[in-house]
């Protein structure tokens, strides 16, 4: 079993359903993934998004790089009775989307992993393990890539966030 980083978009009305009623909420992102599943829309097209097993690798350098917004765990928590794959799941709101999305768009994944050995996250045990490996910290950059595009999509719709791993 992996722990993959999870996404969906909502709007404001979303995302307050969802906090008065996580079963909704649920069954949404399900219907969701089920949809795109189907059509595998671009990240700046999608509600959803996944980073894969990255996600942890995206949480070191962000943390590394002491972004603004917690963008691969999320903030807030609902639903904390319940458990979406590992965890409850956790929001941001449109305010913070649009922060997140801001310093996404000016950090590169150049810079996140410029002066990082591979030592590092194998130390700090990010998962999955194996950063020893030659280019392995390139690894992650499609996914960030995407992320970055998908958060600016959500932005500018002046969306909210669900958050979860599954």
């Amino acid at each position: 079993m992996s722990m993959i980083g999870e996404y969906l978009r909502v709007t404001a009305a979303e995302l307050d359903r969802a906090i008065r009623d996580p079963d909704w909420a649920l069954d949404f992102v399900e219907e969701v993934q089920g949809t795109e599943e189907e059509t595998e829309p671009a990240p700046a097209e999608a509600r959803h998004y996944s980073t894969y097993k990255t996600w942890d690798m995206l949480r070191f350098l962000l943390a590394r790089a002491e972004f603004p917004v917690n963008v691969i765990l999320g903030e807030e928590p609902f639903a904390e009775d319940e458990d979406w794959g590992y965890g409850p799941p956790r929001y941001l709101r449109p305010e913070r989307v649009r922060l997140a999305a801001e310093a996404l768009r000016a950090t590169t994944y150049a810079q996140l992993i410029h002066d990082v050995k591979p030592a590092e996250p194998t130390t700090a045990e990010v998962y999955p393990l194996g950063w020893n490996e030659p280019g392995s910290l390139e690894w992650a950059r499609p996914w960030y890539d995407g992320l970055t595009q998908f958060f600016e999509a959500a932005a500018g719709a002046d969306d909210a966030m669900l958050v979860w791993l599954d």
